[in-house]
């Protein structure tokens, strides 16, 4: 097998790289406008009811920044890749350069301050649970953690007290009670009792515990993350190794395309400079985005020069003398009366030289 430097001058190498790296893009594109369109669905189906002002707490604003973010990066990208064209490419790698620390380091934020986004994380939760029943959104993916994880609240089952339907001050069937969803199921499939929740905020939690979940949701999370550490690094990379492979393919296609600009058989490149015009190449071969590259290149080599005669190469260098006035034609004919040459002599020794 060729080394790097070598293969990477090949045709077929840079044709992989830039349908690779279109591709890429070409999917990250179409599933950005996917997440794009489910989000505006959402926030006009949420706009109908009441709905919650915090960002945080809008599943739909979230999805509709996301898969703009996801479609705009991925379009400079494609676009940038199929024409081979440096400053998307570079806007593209930088933005996903910028995009990929960013994530590292709020992760390594959270890992670090982990009491602060706990605390983060509660308090949102918290807002959220005050509205539960005017988001469908939000109670939609609370009801899912909450039976998924086995947990109740943010940071534990009291959480719910913040409700005004579930406080103990209310007076209707869910008053100091929490939702059904709450509620332990002691057998796969059975039929839950939607007030099974029924003033369980006044118990203690050794009471509640054949009863309902009394862990908090955000400590049930942790909790399965810690013993699931394989699919926990398994997520992490499937987020992060999409991006790190799109900035691999991005950084390795625009050094492709920059050591291309440096060489004179590229058309998109040095046309500029030279005194070429795109009607006087002949372009076979370019390609409809006439970026593709050609042997021999497609900028016209000029014929090499037949060999000239010292005499012919002298008299040409006369006629691109500028006139001699008539004391510097003295002085030279008084230098050659010295030499005893004159220019044909001169011609011909040169000849006979050479």
């Amino acid at each position: 097998m060729p080394p790097y430097s070598e293969l990477r001058k090949t045709n077929h190498f840079y044709y992989f790289i830039k349908f690779t790296l279109n591709i890429y893009s070409m999917v990250f594109s179409l599933m950005g406008l996917c997440v794009l369109c489910v989000g505006v669905y959402a926030e006009v189906e949420r706009q109908k009811n009441r709905t919650l002002e915090g960002l945080f707490l809008a599943p739909a604003v979230v999805l509709i920044l996301l898969g703009l973010v996801m479609f705009t990066v991925s379009v400079v990208g494609m676009v940038g890749s199929l024409r081979d064209n440096k400053t998307l490419l570079h806007m593209f790698l930088c933005v996903l350069c910028v995009l990929l620390i960013l994530q590292a380091i709020a992760l390594t934020a959270a890992l670090i301050f982990e009491k602060k986004t706990v605390a983060l994380f509660q308090s949102s939760i918290r807002e959220g649970i005050k509205h539960y029943y005017d988001d469908l959104d939000f109670k939609n993916i609370l009801d899912y953690v909450q039976q998924k994880f086995s947990c109740c609240g943010g940071d534990d089952y009291k959480d719910w007290g913040v409700n005004q339907y579930h406080f103990c001050n209310g007076t209707g069937p869910l008053a100091c009670g929490v939702p059904y969803t709450c509620c332990v199921r002691h057998k796969l499939g059975e039929v839950i009792n939607t007030l099974c929740g029924y003033q369980t905020l006044m118990k203690e939690r050794e009471a509640l515990q054949d009863l309902i979940h009394v862990r908090g949701c955000i400590h049930a999370v942790n909790l399965w993350m810690s013993d699931n550490i394989g699919i926990t690094v398994a997520l992490c990379c499937a987020i992060g190794l999409p991006q790190l492979l799109g900035i691999v393919l991005s950084c390795v296609f625009w050094n492709l395309l920059v050591d291309m600009s440096e060489s004179a058989d590229m058309v998109d490149f040095k046309l500029k400079k030279a005194a070429f015009k795109y009607s006087e190449l002949d372009l076979a071969g370019a390609g409809w985005c006439m970026c593709l590259p050609r042997d021999g290149g497609y900028l016209p080599v000029p014929a090499a020069e037949p060999g000239l005669d010292p005499i012919d190469i002298h008299l040409q260098k006369l006629k691109k003398q500028q006139p001699r006035t008539h004391a510097q034609l003295r002085e030279m004919q008084q230098s050659r009366s010295a030499t005893g040459l004159d220019e044909v002599d001169v011609g011909r020794k040169q000849k006979r030289e050479h």
